[in-house]
């Protein structure tokens, strides 16, 4: 089954038009030599016999000695023509080879000069240009993802110190001070308690930002009723949308069945509702909408928060991308929860999009509604 599925990944062949015209050329150059080749034998027998020849002229030795060997001449001639015609298209076939991979040299290099090709490759040097700029921009966006990996990780490292030192002199306070009344004790042990929470968030960025870099999501997945689990998720996120002052407007198409990988869907649900919890305005609602859309299930999550710059909605599924980049902020995580959730929905076969305006902030996950001929 795998040998089959590999057989039918690999990309067909195709020639290039470079090969096409060298092989056009080359096939009409050797079909205009074949025909000389025999047209020029019959004009000059056909010119020979229009004459009498007495056996003294100077040109009779030469053309009754072809005549005798005419059968060990005309294919040593085919043979001898073929063969420079065929050794002039072979090397400037090898010519372009030579081109081409002096230029795929240039493809690893580090020089920003474009490759430059003869015009006859000129498709070549635009794919090959093509490619190099693509490999440039993904080496710069990886690049500028590890770099702000690492800015994360001493950002976060930095700031453990911040809470722990905290948890660590409300604790010493309590246990140095016996006489504290009760009211501040409570209040002591509540400050220190919320700062024990923010040290475990950021502890679990930590761990976050290890797991997306050595590991790889795979996906197990079952036919789940997809309404019913959306329907648990939002029920458990009630209590986090009370305490914000926010409430649900959910549009839910019923008995819906999905196969997918129901941890990783939940997981994707997840991050979506916390990061619409996070970045909503107070006393709105988030919209929740589930539907099938001919062969596709469509999920919808809008809701009403400041709006995104186009500049930051473009780059709001990468890696370690954060909207709010103060390190005070208590929203922003590790800048993974949208690129992993990217990543989920793309291993289902599915895509997402991103839309801010007029101070609303909305995702759109299509996924295969026949998810089993994808994952």
């Amino acid at each position: 089954m795998n040998k089959h599925r590999h057989a039918a990944a690999k990309p067909p062949r195709r020639k290039s038009t470079v090969s096409r015209q060298l092989f056009r050329q080359y096939v009409l150059v050797f079909l205009l030599f074949c025909v000389v080749s025999i047209a020029v034998p019959v004009a000059v027998l056909l010119w020979s016999q229009s004459f009498i020849w007495h056996g003294d002229e100077p040109l009779y030795p030469v053309l009754y000695w072809v005549s005798q060997n005419f059968w060990i001449l005309f294919p040593v001639f085919l043979l001898g023509g073929s063969a420079v015609i065929s050794g002039i298209y072979m090397k400037k076939a090898l010519r372009y080879v030579d081109e081409v991979v002096a230029a795929s040299k240039q493809m690893v290099s580090q020089e920003k000069t474009p490759i430059a090709l003869p015009e006859k490759l000129k498709s070549v040097e635009v794919d090959l240009n093509f490619l190099r700029e693509q490999s440039f921009r993904r080496a710069m966006e990886a690049k500028e993802a590890e770099q702000r990996k690492n800015d994360l990780i001493v950002y976060l490292a930095h700031d453990l110190k911040t809470p722990l030192t905290s948890v660590i002199g409300y604790l010493t306070l309590l246990r140095d001070e016996p006489q504290i009344s009760p009211a501040l004790q409570e209040k002591y042990l509540g400050i220190a308690c919320r700062k024990a929470e923010r040290l475990e968030d950021l502890i679990n960025e930590l761990f976050d930002i290890t797991r997306f870099s050595l590991t790889r999501l795979t996906l197990e997945t079952e036919n789940i009723h997809f309404t019913r689990m959306i329907e648990q998720i939002a029920y458990e996120f009630q209590p986090v949308l009370s305490e914000k002052e926010l409430s649900w407007d959910l549009r839910l198409e019923p008995e819906v069945h999905l196969v997918c990988d129901p941890d990783k869907m939940q997981r994707v649900l997840d991050n979506l509702i916390r990061n619409a919890v996070n970045y909503s305005y107070p006393q709105t609602d988030i919209l929740l909408q589930m539907r099938v859309v001919q062969d596709k299930v469509e999920i919808f999550v809008k809701n009403h928060g400041k709006t995104i710059p186009k500049e930051k909605l473009d780059r709001i599924f990468e890696q370690f991308f954060r909207l709010d980049s103060s390190r005070a902020s208590t929203t922003g995580g590790a800048g993974l929860g949208l690129a992993i959730v990217k990543e989920i929905v793309e291993l289902h076969g599915g895509t997402i999009s991103a839309e801010s305006a007029e101070e609303s902030i909305a995702f759109t996950i299509a996924l295969p509604y026949h998810c089993q001929k994808t994952v």
